[in-house]
């Protein structure tokens, strides 16, 4: 199995655009030993031979910008379209805008929960404008109501498997406001059923639970959320008032007596732990600051715009 990370960023990506924040600052000057990033994103082969599939994992408004950047994901003949099927973790608007920037396709495989669905179709409409243009097809993740977990296949990727649960998450902001559903964020697993590696994946992870962590426990690989360092994060950099579980997002350190993500991952002892979908405020950013040596303490791995994971 073959992972690219296409977007390493959170919302915006780094430095955000409209951000004079001390990192963002520093980077536009070349003050900053960092990696500029693309919104969050991720791409899934088999092997990643030539002429194989490719499945993404969210659809990030970067996308046409992380597909000139990336030969796997570029059609080599005709009719070729190396982006198979995309799978939606949440609806959140900058894991699902790139959709529209998949258009041109002749039909487009989606899955994902009945509540991102309605939310695709009813508050924030991508796929009625989409299928303007091409056959949508919808493969509901039956993940709802009782129902926190399930297992499926995707045509096209036989040697892998996937599984999809409920995580923890905040409700997007132009969603109808609603208590916590089940589907409303889901982190997946995938297994390479020829050697039996397992990956799992939450970009977005407000809380780790113990099914959440029983799960990272299997996984020969985590890549999870690395938002924010600290809970108040954003207040510290001087660029917002709310907080990381007001974001809807587990920071990396401990909060009060609530554990972190690095004693999350610490627990999970994951042979390989990876933090994406940083927000550009994370001093994690910093390649030669006193947090990144932290993680590194940690064996844990910062993700950056074309990573490639092999397992």
């Amino acid at each position: 199995m073959k992972l690219l990370v296409l977007g390493s960023g959170a919302g915006g990506g780094f430095p955000l655009w409209n951000c004079h924040c001390r990192l963002c600052s520093a980077w536009r000057r070349g003050e900053l030993d960092a990696s500029a990033r693309t919104q969050s994103s991720i791409a899934i082969s088999q092997d990643g031979r030539p002429g194989e599939g490719w499945l993404l994992i969210n659809a990030s408004p970067d996308l046409p910008q992380q597909i000139r950047t990336t030969r796997a994901l570029q059609p080599t003949q005709a009719d070729d379209m190396p982006i198979r099927a995309v799978v939606l973790l949440d609806s959140r608007l900058h894991h699902v805008a790139g959709l529209l920037s998949l258009r041109e396709s002749r039909e487009l495989e989606l899955y994902a929960t009945p509540l991102v669905f309605e939310d695709l179709t009813a508050d924030l409409p991508l796929l009625h404008v989409l299928e303007s243009y091409c056959q949508v097809r919808w493969r509901m993740l039956p993940i709802a109501g009782e129902r926190r977990s399930a297992s499926f296949e995707i045509p096209g990727f036989p040697a892998l498997r996937f599984a999809a649960m409920a995580v923890p998450a905040r409700t997007p902001r132009h969603a109808r406001l609603r208590g916590e559903e089940a589907g409303e964020c889901i982190a997946l697993q995938v297994q390479d059923l020829r050697s039996g590696r397992r990956l799992f994946l939450s970009p977005a992870l407000a809380d780790v639970g113990e099914a959440e962590l029983a799960w990272m426990r299997e996984a020969d690989c985590v890549v999870v959320d690395g938002s924010f360092w600290t809970e108040h994060g954003m207040q510290e950099a001087g660029v917002g008032t709310v907080s990381a579980t007001d974001k809807g997002h587990l920071p990396q350190s401990r909060h009060g007596e609530r554990p972190g993500m690095i004693d999350v991952l610490r627990a999970s002892g994951a042979p390989r732990k990876v933090l994406t979908h940083i927000h550009h405020s994370n001093p994690i950013l910093d390649r030669g600051g006193v947090q990144r040596r932290e993680l590194a303490e940690q064996g844990i791995e910062v993700a950056h715009d074309g990573m490639v994971i092999e397992l």
